[in-house]
């Protein structure tokens, strides 16, 4: 399984990679450039592996959908991290956010609002990446790995193969949750990046098994989200005061005597 292979290679590289947000020096983190040239060698990763992949999507996609879809347990494992990568991943990262703001645990909806906003930065990516590529999904069309078509994507789900959505969604919520779990409580970072980046991986195995993806479509996607993850916690972290956090995260509403309300901006933790 190349496919389990190459992603299994991503996931540890990126779980390797110290967590974007873990340093609380915020001031460090301002001076450095939002893109560095660890980012171009960790984004040349990704694209060898999906261009090691690419010849190989029509022979991964048919091993994928014979055998292997007479089998119970696997269908339902599928469908499962199907919507655990959409919309489940949007769906926890706002429950975090809301039970950390109504339990007044300001790490916690720290950990839900960046990973939901990593997740919508990654989206906005891969749906241009859709729309623009056009590329046919397995399922339409079997035995044309190449079938990309400029705009094609334009409201045709049949032809929004590249990237994938769904492991975007994941991956920006692995790489988002690694990074603030790793500023907040530092010695759970290995542990809950393995955990993370391996259940992103099997999203995307998923859907090549749901036959909507090809391998390549899946590398792809897991780079788009794993970098919107990224940047999501490093962005906010260096810039505590931006309009978002500020407005989410630093806003208060006290009660002033028996019919007043007061709105109070603290400051960044």
């Amino acid at each position: 399984m190349r496919i389990l292979h190459s992603l299994a290679l991503a996931a540890t590289l990126a779980a390797a990679v110290p967590a974007a947000g873990q340093t609380p020096d915020s001031t460090q983190l301002a001076r450095e450039p939002l893109f560095t040239k660890r980012d171009a060698l960790y984004a040349g990763a990704f694209v060898a592996g999906a261009l090691a992949l690419a010849p190989v999507d029509r022979e991964l996609a048919r091993s994928i959908q014979g055998d292997p879809q007479t089998n119970d347990l696997l269908r339902g494992t599928a469908t499962g991290f199907r919507l655990l990568g959409h919309p489940g991943s949007i769906g926890i990262s706002g429950a975090l956010y809301l039970v950390g703001r109504a339990a007044d645990r300001p790490s916690i909806a720290d950990l839900g609002l960046h990973t939901g906003e990593a997740i919508l930065f990654g989206q906005v990516f891969t749906v241009v990446g859709k729309t623009l590529a056009g590329r046919a999904r397995p399922s339409r069309d079997p035995d044309n790995t190449t079938s990309f078509s400029l705009g094609r994507g334009w409201g045709d789900d049949d032809y929004q193969s590249f990237p994938s959505g769904h492991t975007s969604a994941a991956f920006a919520a692995a790489a988002a949750a690694t990074g603030e779990i790793g500023r907040w409580w530092p010695r759970y970072r290995v542990p809950a990046g393995i955990a993370l980046y391996t259940g992103a991986t099997l999203v995307g195995v998923s859907r090549m098994y749901n036959n909507k993806h090809w391998a390549s479509d899946v590398i792809v996607g897991a780079a788009v989200g794993t970098f919107s993850g990224w940047k999501t916690v490093s962005y906010t972290h260096a810039h505590p005061r931006n309009p978002i956090d500020r407005i989410l995260l630093r806003t208060a509403v006290v009660p002033v005597g028996s019919d007043q309300l007061l709105v109070v901006w603290t400051s960044a933790p």
